[in-house]
């Protein structure tokens, strides 16, 4: 139980903790209407918004007043990342390093656009090559620390993030990172202080009290994992995941009310949301009432997805009905 509850594990803190890319739009200081430092701070803080289509637009009005401007294709790199658009991201990191080859920042940015594209390997050598031209540059080492974690590689990358933690020990992502990368590792106690950490930071972070809930599910804690989903809901009432895995530790304490509730709710932020419709069959399952998990289970059948044959066939000997 505990290598599926650990596999499971991995899959929700990939999902409730994002990846973070170091793309940051810079800002250049004095300049005037029609420059194409003003161009630059506009799309800048078009970026910080989000709105990453008039940043680029702004960034382009930038390269037609001065085309070798290197902070302007760096830039639009960062808001092509953000797209989701590597290729182009990838071409004007190219540019930049064409115009300035010693922009550690251009190796690094262009490093998240080829993680994100798969492409882990030239990653690891960019941030490398970021790296040895700015020994101090704390999200290279972070960012070749999310390379290997992609590629399984944890020794590596608690390594890389132990790093960027010596030269910024405020950033609250490098604890949550490497405290997941421990719990990889199975190191459980050590990612629950790297959680405690971020949170030293951030006492509103609700995935980093989400991650140490997990750990202490994952070690068998319950209280202190409801305790911590629990803030984690405070802080983000709309997190489907938060009230599912809240539920699963009501239910691995034979607590099937509080966890049909929580599964409950889970349905309610989230009416396609399948692990909660099965986790609540389950539990009706376990409290003998039997129509209700059927009436789960029929509604995903409905929806098309797999039940697992074992369940069905526990269900059906149980109720002593086939559907």
């Amino acid at each position: 139980m505990v290598d599926n509850l650990h596999r499971f594990w991995l899959i929700l803190v990939i999902i409730i903790i994002p990846i973070l890319f170091s793309c940051a739009a810079t800002q250049q200081k004095q300049v005037e209407s029609g420059d194409a430092g003003y161009y630059i701070n506009r799309g800048a803080a078009y970026f910080a918004k989000g709105q990453y289509d008039q940043a680029i637009s702004d960034y382009n009005k930038a390269i037609e007043i001065n085309p070798g401007y290197a902070e302007a294709y760096d830039n639009r790199g960062c808001a092509y990342v953000a797209k989701g658009q590597y290729d182009y991201a990838i071409s004007d990191f190219n540019r930049v390093l064409e115009i300035n080859p010693k922009l550690a920042t251009a190796y690094s940015n262009r490093a998240t656009a080829y993680m994100n594209k798969g492409q882990y390997d030239q990653a690891i050598n960019d941030h490398t090559k970021a790296i040895e031209i700015a020994p101090q540059f704390a999200g290279a080492y972070y960012g070749r620390g999310m390379v290997y974690a992609k590629k399984d590689q944890y020794d590596q990358a608690i390594s890389d993030f132990s790093k960027a933690l010596e030269i910024d020990p405020r950033d609250a992502a490098a604890y949550k990172k490497r405290a997941y990368a421990y719990a990889v590792e199975r190191q459980y106690n050590q990612a629950i202080s790297d959680y405690n950490k971020a949170l030293e930071i951030d006492p509103r972070d609700a995935a980093a009290y989400f991650g140490r809930g997990l750990t202490y599910e994952l070690k068998r804690e319950y209280d202190q994992a409801i305790s911590d989903y629990t803030k984690a809901i405070e802080i983000d009432p709309k997190s489907s995941v938060a009230y599912l895995t809240r539920g699963n530790a009501h239910n691995r304490q034979g607590q099937f009310d509080q966890a049909i509730s929580d599964y409950t709710k889970a349905i309610e932020i989230n009416p396609k949301y399948g692990q909660a419709y099965f986790n609540r069959a389950k539990a009706y399952y376990s409290k003998r009432e039997y129509d209700k998990s059927w009436k789960d289970i029929n509604k995903l059948q409905e929806a098309g997805q797999k039940i697992p044959p074992e369940f069905l066939n526990d269900l059906r000997k149980a109720s002593g009905r086939e559907k």
